[in-house]
């Protein structure tokens, strides 16, 4: 297998073996298992042709993009594997302000194509915090802080293009807000982590930057108050475009890695965007009548741009906030979502048994969605109280009608709750990977048990 690689690829293969590990793990699986090979694709014929040879070769391809994967996407589980490296396709294909659409290759990054938007007053709006790849954002159809106002990743992709397992090139969808032409095959790639084929090109839905923007940032006296508020403030209709959940000891780990002085108490980041300052003024006035209602401590306004960037900046660092306060430690990262009926219940009971369990760790959420965050830290030896975390966490959530995962993914973690979650519809999972993937090529052992 080396050599035919290395024919087919010269100096764009790797077998170093500390490329091969970088590529071998996540951000939040406790594993690492080094691939076999790295392949840094170019173009879309790049991936062709290294679907060919494994289709030939008989070894497995797993699709990389910045690596900021969650739940153990990136592991391999059948020898041989190479990791298909998209971070060299980067290249923005396209800018149409008039259409408000943006043609990229997978490997462009997000604050990258924001970049280039700013000119044209547009923007991209899914935020996952992380600078992830747009090809990688899509895979696991990614959403973040922005997803209760625009949507993540399946409402912003109007059309892709992917490599099939079979080598062949296909477009899904066309580049437009709707259509009722035959099945929507596009959304099945979205999400599908790798599974389904190898994304090459994304059409995406621009937006425009809102005129006004106002922040808020509001403490209360428990992470339940929190929870409450926003669901008093979704079920207003407020038009939101962001709501995020952070809790005391995500803020005390914030004061400390990035020097800030936020009341360590849990708390909700709040963000409108409107067209008129008058709209934007009303909108606020609301939401801080509502949220008085559930003991705030403090209120403060973030008006200023320069403000509201630092107020995110806490929220997007808080993870690596926690990193430098728990350091040498493992971290058992995961997300769940339910209606948003029973995201204060959720939220409650997630708090109840990280402190059960004796463990250390903070709760982000996008509380919009009904979709939040927990980051453990622990000891290597500790770790399989982290997993039981999560199983309570996860479990509960099916219990509530939700979800195992609302914008993680699968991956390796979470596939053996996908019976429970899906019941029968699961077999038409699995029918529909041996249609797309027969010889099980594509990030195999991934999202289905």
């Amino acid at each position: 297998m080396r050599d035919r690689l290395k024919e087919a690829f010269g100096d764009r293969v790797s077998f170093s073996p500390s490329v091969l590990e970088a590529h071998g793990r996540d951000e939040g699986y406790p594993e690492v298992r080094p691939v076999d090979a790295v392949v840094f694709a170019e173009s879309a014929e790049d991936v062709k042709r290294l679907l060919a040879l494994a289709n030939e070769l008989d070894f497995a391809v797993i699709p990389f993009g910045a690596g900021t994967s969650i739940e153990g996407h990136l592991i391999p589980v059948k020898k041989p594997t190479v990791s298909l490296d998209l971070s060299r396709m980067n290249q923005i294909l396209e800018v149409r302000p008039e259409d408000f659409l943006a043609v990229v290759e997978p490997g462009v990054t997000r604050e990258e194509l924001n970049r280039r938007l700013r000119p044209h007053g547009l923007f991209f709006p899914v935020d996952p915090g992380a600078n992830a790849t747009l090809g990688g954002m899509a895979a696991t159809n990614a959403s973040g802080t922005t997803t209760v106002r625009y949507g993540g990743m399946r409402a912003n992709v109007l059309a892709l293009e992917a490599v099939m397992a079979d080598g062949e090139r296909v477009r899904f969808g066309r580049p437009v807000r709707k259509t009722s032409a035959g099945y929507d095959l596009k959304d099945l790639l979205i999400g599908s982590e790798g599974t389904l084929g190898v994304i090459t090109r994304l059409y995406l839905k621009l937006h425009p930057l809102p005129a006004y923007v106002h922040a808020l940032r509001v403490f209360f006296p428990t992470i339940e108050d929190a929870a409450g508020a926003a669901y008093a403030l979704m079920g207003a209709g407020l038009p939101v475009a962001r709501l995020e959940l952070v809790d005391d000891q995500a803020l005390r780990a914030v004061n400390q890695y990035l020097k800030k002085d936020y009341p360590e108490r849990p708390a909700l980041f709040i963000e409108f965007h409107s067209s008129t300052e008058a709209a934007l003024t009303a909108e606020r006035e609301v939401a801080e009548e509502l949220i008085k209602d559930f003991g705030p401590l403090e209120l403060a306004a973030a008006a200023t741009p320069e403000e509201q960037k630092s107020q995110w900046e806490a929220r997007h660092q808080a993870y690596w906030a926690l990193v430098h306060r728990f350091p040498n430690r493992k971290y058992a990262i995961t997300d769940t979502a339910v209606p948003l009926s029973r995201f204060p219940e959720l939220i409650a009971y997630a708090k109840e048994q990280m402190e059960a369990l004796g463990l250390e760790g903070s709760i982000l959420g996008h509380v919009g969605d009904g979709n939040f965050h927990t980051i453990v830290a622990v000891r290597e030896e500790d770790y399989p109280r982290a997993e039981t975390y999560v199983e309570r966490l996860v479990e509960r959530a099916l219990e509530l009608e939700g979800t195992i995962s609302g914008e993680h993914g699968v991956g390796l973690r979470k596939k053996k709750y996908m019976e429970k979650e899906h019941g029968p519809a699961l077999s038409w999972m699995r029918k529909l990977k041996a249609a797309f993937d027969p010889r099980g090529i594509l990030n195999p052992g991934k999202v289905l048990p």
